[in-house]
């Protein structure tokens, strides 16, 4: 365990002024003769935070309990303490919080470890790093909270209570019928050494309770909300120790935060009312105070606290989904945060230069889970065109799409196909049905739309008989085996056959090529198809249509029929 040293943070008024000889060296005190009936709590960042070593060094910490999945909100929390230690230079801190017995389990710490580590939130101490400070599990650390809660006892600050359950029940009627806070009321806060005693010689259960003064307030100023005050008249005696010997939650916090001289505490806003509990025990202990900061919770889009009811809200989720990392830091460091620019899009490096804790909203952040996804597109297409297409082949391969054949051919055409297909990929799931829609051949259901039935009357019927000439010729196979510059060559010229150019030569080529009205570029579109067909690496039941088998389709076209429709339709129309 190391050394805690800093500046004094807690200061207590309360009048008249009167001298005293024990006060703690780290604290200043100004209190009355009942000082623990009447008391005013103020607490101020120190401007020198106190750390190991007194030198000033960033420590933070992200304490997760091992209680189920990693959500979304604990992720961001641990993001900021990690951007928050890299850009000042300190020590990122991960601690396991798992004195709830019986509901942490080993496998939702190997989860949220994973996780974290996916995120490319890797951590200075803790879980299978070690340290200075360790343990890292709180349910290894019971002999130290027992040896602070025996010091506490010692000096007066807990007292033993021997109330029953039944007793404490009694109480909380009480107040309720009285409209009152349910603070302790029993008699063990003033019991004589005899009482106590008796009471230890019959076996009689007992938690360790913390003596809260009677009247006063307490402040402190947060990095984000700024100045927060509570009564302390509100809050009454707390368990520190359950009669099972278990530390109860806040005393093991802050414990944990000061043995292991955390600088800043930067924590969700639903822990800001245990904040109270704990300064108190950090005076009581003689610890330096951390730093605080409360960040906003992450809300639904209706406002409400984010929950499974809204979607996916686990880390793991959206991993399985296909979001990348990059993404998914990106995403949460916005929701809260922003470095003053119109900018929405940055890398882990530049996250960690341009953040700072004083431009964190204290409003809650809407969970958007579009912007999520065009996020993801954003980071995707970012990706180094190796791995890109390592990315797609591997995703294509593994749904039967493509075949698991290798070969210089093969990557070639799987590079193509990425450089066609990314612009409206945002996850690697979509991979699979853009794919498979480049790859299909929906001549049909194309010419009977409104869109199609125009290129038809646009005399459609001669390109067709045009492209099929080409074909049988083999001019146009040629000129496709001599790559792009073949392709452009041969499209310029058929234009100039024709009479056509511009959208009137490409629209109608692109359709009875593709059998699409739209898609990406046209040349490198049939460059690819063409190739595809003639390497055997698409999967057969990817419903892929060979271009031989296009210009199959095409030559037993009726092409009168279609056109008395394009026709017929209209007039029934008028007609009705």
């Amino acid at each position: 365990m190391g050394s805690l040293v800093g500046a004094p943070w807690l200061r207590i008024r309360a009048l008249p002024e009167v001298s005293s000889s024990f006060m703690r060296p780290s604290l200043h005190f100004k209190f009355e003769t009942h000082f623990r009936k009447f008391l005013s709590v103020s607490a101020s960042s120190n401007p020198n935070p106190p750390s190991n070593g007194g030198n000033g060094e960033v420590r933070v910490r992200f304490a997760p309990s091992p209680t189920g999945n990693l959500h979304v909100g604990g992720a961001r929390t641990a993001l900021f303490n990690y951007l928050f230690a890299r850009s000042r230079g300190g020590k990122f801190v991960l601690r396991i919080e798992d004195t709830d017995l019986e509901r942490s389990t080993k496998k939702s710490e190997e989860a949220v470890l994973e996780d974290l580590s996916w995120l490319g939130l890797d951590w200075d101490e803790g879980p299978g790093v070690g340290g200075d400070f360790g343990p890292y599990r709180q349910s290894e650390r019971n002999a130290l909270y027992k040896q602070y809660a025996d010091k506490l006892l010692n000096t007066g600050e807990v007292y033993r209570c021997f109330c029953s359950n039944e007793e404490l029940e009694k109480m909380k009627e009480v107040a309720n019928l009285k409209q009152l806070p349910p603070v302790y009321t029993g008699k063990w806060v003033t019991a004589t050494d005899k009482e106590i005693q008796e009471e230890l010689e019959k076996g009689t259960p007992f938690t360790y309770r913390f003596r809260v003064p009677k009247e006063g307030s307490l402040k402190i100023n947060d990095l984000i909300r700024g100045e927060v005050c509570w009564s302390l008249d509100t809050l009454g005696d707390f368990v520190i120790l359950r009669s099972n010997g278990q530390p109860v939650y806040n005393f093991c916090v802050t414990v944990d935060d000061a043995t292991m001289a955390i600088s800043h505490v930067i924590r969700a806003e639903e822990h800001l009312p245990n904040t109270l509990r704990q300064a108190l025990i950090y005076k009581a202990l003689g610890f330096p105070m951390p730093k605080f900061a409360h960040v906003s919770l992450i809300l639904a889009p209706d406002r409400s606290k984010l929950s499974k009811r809204h979607g996916a809200t686990s880390v793991g989720q959206f991993r399985e989904m296909g979001y990348l990392p990059e993404a998914m830091m990106n995403y949460l460091a916005l929701l809260g945060w922003g470095d003053g620019t119109e900018n929405e899009f940055f890398t882990m490096e530049q996250l960690v230069e341009k953040f700072s804790i004083d431009r964190v909203n204290k409003s809650g952040a809407i969970f958007d889970m579009t912007k999520l996804r065009w996020m993801n597109g954003q980071h995707l297409r970012a990706l180094p065109t190796d791995k890109l297409v390592n990315l797609l082949g591997t995703r294509w391969k593994s749904t039967g799409i493509l075949s698991e054949s290798e070969g210089t051919f093969v990557e070639w055409n799987i590079q193509e196909a990425t450089d066609l297909l990314k612009d409206g990929i945002d996850l690697i799931a979509d991979a699979d049905k853009a794919l498979s829609n480049f790859l299909s051949y929906p001549l049909h259901s194309t010419l009977a739309s409104p869109e199609g039935k125009a290129i038809v009357e646009d005399k459609l019927s001669e390109v067709s008989a045009g492209l099929l000439a080409a074909y049988d010729s083999g001019e146009l196979i040629t000129a496709l085996e001599e790559g792009h510059s073949g392709w452009q060559k041969w499209v310029k010229s058929f234009g100039k056959t024709l009479k056509r150019k511009g959208k009137s030569l490409f629209m109608p080529v692109r359709v009875l090529l593709t059998g699409k009205l739209h898609g990406p570029d046209m040349g490198a579109s049939i460059l690819v198809l063409h190739r595809a067909g003639s390497c055997g690496v698409i999967m057969k039941e990817a419903g892929f249509v060979t271009l031989h088998e296009r210009f199959q389709m095409l030559r037993e076209l009726d092409w009168e029929a279609l056109s008395k429709e394009s026709i017929a339709e209209p007039a029934a129309a008028v007609s009705h």
